[in-house]
């Protein structure tokens, strides 16, 4: 059996204590302790990664095991991590520990909040670690459920509504992958489902690639903010409460661009290479559009979230440039951007949950009256404008260089046009900051509020310590995630050059 079932046993373990904790405290008990085991596992999964490639292991898959679960449709209960993955569990690990500090306090039902965001936790986990397809699609709908009731009821202002939209909006996504889940597995003449042996098969007709290929990855690209299917994002996140707005945009925004590199793009390479100028043209849309609305919002929430439609858009936008710089950055700003976004969303949470608003223009002087949420959100608006020494600097950087390394005329230009967003970004976050934390105290009632509690403290300082480590020391992760894209930039290239 392999460590990676740990990442289906240890929620596991989790629900049934939750299920059996009688009051809070035991609530929060088994909520840390879980939290808290999946952050030594990743982070010992991580080290144990990095000393096995150090050591020469040039197997592209570590620590895999398949056991046969339904053989009569060849499928299998199939797990396995190469670099991509192990960054990936190392980041939900992070924001599920901080999202526990950051729901401390969290009321009404308390016990079964927690039920379902490790149910949610569980489908990431199990999505990342899987390489069945059938396996990986049944985890991403584990992931997506959940969200239904999270924000449904425990969300606020029009939390039905946007529940209800990012169901079905997700949910029709779903619909997309399976079809050409199905596609691939049939077309490919495969006795297995298992990813990577569908790819060293090479069967698949180019003309089927170009019928299935959008089914995939704009399935997954309306998880991963693609325009024009990104209109349930700024409403989920709004309406989120800070532990899910957290997750889902740190984490679950991170499957579609993972899924859309993983299937549609490794599995279906003579149509990724046919079909992206198309959707490099939506990816930097999202990226300019995104940038431009958030600089138009005055809800603190919104603004973060056309932001993650931005920067979300990056993502999908390198892994179309196809360069192995380009696609390293777009892993890395998955990483980076997942680190950050939780920061902004457990920020604006613990300012909301004192003010009572998120509006900008209700807001100010609150530097003077909460230093330490202040500084915290001045650190996450500077690494998200990509300031040297934070996370977003060396992604950013990665995917503007490598992406103009391309020497199509036309995906230079798309750079380029990206390339505004920089500037664009810079105007929302230090247009935001300057609202909220600096001129005088608006409204007398903010003169009684208090700085950030011990619980707060430790998610937010966890979170700027992975944002400034990842940025001051990025080599351990541009290395490991370098290695596991060469396999699907190879299918890429000797598809490109035949």
């Amino acid at each position: 059996m392999s460590i990676l079932t740990l990442y289906i046993v240890i929620p596991a373990l989790m629900l049934l204590g939750l299920w059996a904790a009688r009051n809070i405290n035991q609530v929060r008990g088994v909520m840390v302790c879980g939290a808290s085991a999946l952050v030594v596992l990743s982070a010992s999964l991580t080290i144990a990664f990095i000393n096995l490639r150090a050591a020469g292991n040039a197997d592209t898959v570590l620590f895999a095991y398949s056991l046969s679960w339904f053989p009569s449709l060849n499928i299998c209960y199939a797990v396995g991590v190469d670099g991509i993955s192990v960054v990936m569990l190392l980041l939900s690990s992070i924001i599920v520990f901080t999202g526990t500090f950051a729901s401390w306090k969290l009321k009404p039902l308390t016990k079964e909040f927690f039920l379902w965001f490790t149910l949610l936790s569980t489908g990431v986990f199990g999505f990342f670690i899987s390489v069945d397809m059938f396996m990986m699609f049944m985890f991403y709908e584990v992931a997506l459920i959940p969200m239904y009731l999270l924000i449904g009821y425990w969300g606020s202002g029009k939390k039905e509504y946007a529940a209800m939209k990012l169901t079905l909006m997700l949910m029709g996504g779903s619909a997309l992958i399976i079809i050409g889940i199905i596609g691939i597995y049939f077309f490919s003449g495969a006795t297995t489902m298992n990813i990577h042996a569908i790819a060293a098969m090479h069967n698949i007709p180019a003309h089927v690639q170009n019928i299935l290929f959008p089914f995939v990855f704009i399935g997954f690209g309306v998880l991963g903010a693609l325009f024009p299917f990104h209109t349930w994002s700024p409403i989920g996140h709004s309406c989120a409460p800070t532990s899910v707005s957290m997750l889902h945009a740190g984490v679950l925004m991170k499957l579609g661009g993972y899924g859309c590199f993983r299937i549609a793009m490794y599995l279906l390479p003579q149509a990724a290479c046919d079909l992206a100028w198309i959707f490099l043209i939506l990816t930097t849309i999202s990226v300019v559009y995104g940038a431009f609305s958030a600089c138009i919002q005055t809800d603190l929430k919104f603004i973060n979230a056309y932001s993650s439609v931005s920067h979300c858009g990056l993502v999908l936008f390198a892994l179309l440039m196809m360069t192995r710089v380009s696609c390293t950055g777009a892993i890395l700003q998955m990483l980076s951007h997942g680190l950050m976004t939780a920061l902004f969303f457990a920020l604006i949470g613990m300012i909301y949950g004192r003010t009572h608003t998120r509006d900008i223009r209700e807001l100010s002087g609150l530097m003077k009256i909460m230093p330490f949420l202040g500084v915290g959100y001045v650190v996450a608006g500077l690494a998200n404008l990509g300031l040297p020494g934070f996370s977003g600097f060396i992604a950013e950087m990665s995917i503007f260089v490598g992406s103009f390394a391309n020497p199509d005329t036309f995906r230079r230009v798309c750079t380029l046009i990206a390339c505004t967003s920089i500037v664009i970004t810079a105007v929302y976050i230090l247009r935001t900051v300057g609202f909220i934390l600096f001129d005088k105290v608006k409204n007398p009632h903010f003169e009684t509020l208090t700085d950030a509690t011990w619980d707060e403290k430790l998610a937010v300082c966890c979170l700027i310590a992975c944002v400034a480590g990842l940025g001051c020391f990025p080599l351990w992760a541009s290395n490991v995630i370098n290695d596991a894209v060469g396999p699907i930039l190879d299918s890429l290239n000797i598809v490109a050059s035949i």
